[in-house]
């Protein structure tokens, strides 16, 4: 499969690397140009690109950029074919986004996306620590291996990126509509909680929206207290205290 990924990061570059190995045609950009992306290119055997590249002529399109940034990649996306397949991974925090009105109003977030970006998206991959993406996947049939949710409108779309989601190492069960993708963000219980298929379902069903905004927000204020001592045992733990108050 020909797959362009926008953003670089711990999130991007780790689909990169995987998707390759994978066996899919994979090209990589970020927002400084292809040439800054020399060596992750030589690391991963991804194509390292300028974004216009990284959408042209392929199936599935991931995005993996800070959620405030996606409106502008309007012209990008919007223009693309219907059956290309967009993917986001992203996430909502006012700490880093800024204030989002429509968001902080009700508006679930992968609806503002798809909305900004005038194309259906799915959303995976959002609900997993970088850190757990890279080394806790495992081959399938593996016993204990982690399950991802992924949510989106279009079923054709959304079983291609659940597909890919298994060549990450991780099972990939169907989180309904996009409407209902609130269900795997922050935060929920399905939310970077390492929880394998069964658990995981159960989690997705027993989310709690409305007191989600306030506990992310508490949540955050005490990762940043932590400072540069924190760590994914950390990030674990306050995320699973805080969404048993939900």
């Amino acid at each position: 499969m020909k797959i362009g990924i926008i953003g670089a990061g711990n999130i991007g570059s780790t689909l990169a690397r995987k998707l390759v190995k994978a066996g899919h045609m994979v090209r990589i950009a970020n927002s400084r140009g292809p040439e800054t992306l020399v060596e992750l290119a030589q690391e991963t055997g991804a194509r390292a690109v300028s974004a216009r590249e990284a959408v042209q002529g392929v199936d599935v399109v991931i995005l993996s950029i800070p959620f405030a940034k996606l409106p502008e990649l309007k012209e990008l996306i919007a223009g693309l074919p219907d059956e290309v397949v967009v993917a986001d991974t992203s996430n909502y925090f006012p700490i880093r986004d800024g204030q989002i009105p429509a968001i902080d109003g009700g508006q679930v977030e992968s609806l503002w996306v798809a909305e900004q970006l005038g194309h259906t998206v799915i959303k995976a991959w959002n609900n997993v620590l970088a850190s757990v993406l890279a080394g806790k996947g495992q081959a399938e049939g593996a016993e204990g291996r982690l399950a991802l949710s992924v949510a989106g409108d279009d079923q054709a779309a959304k079983h291609i990126v659940m597909s890919l989601v298994e060549d990450t190492g991780f099972d990939a069960i169907d989180g309904g509509p996009l409407a209902e993708s609130w269900r795997q963000q922050p935060i929920t219980r399905a939310y970077c909680s390492e929880l394998q298929a069964d658990q995981l379902h159960t989690a997705l069903a027993v989310a709690n929206r409305a007191r989600a905004p306030q506990l992310r927000e508490e949540m955050v204020k005490e990762f940043v207290a932590l400072g540069d001592k924190i760590t994914t045992e950390d990030i674990v733990r306050l995320h699973l205290a805080a969404s048993a108050k939900g």
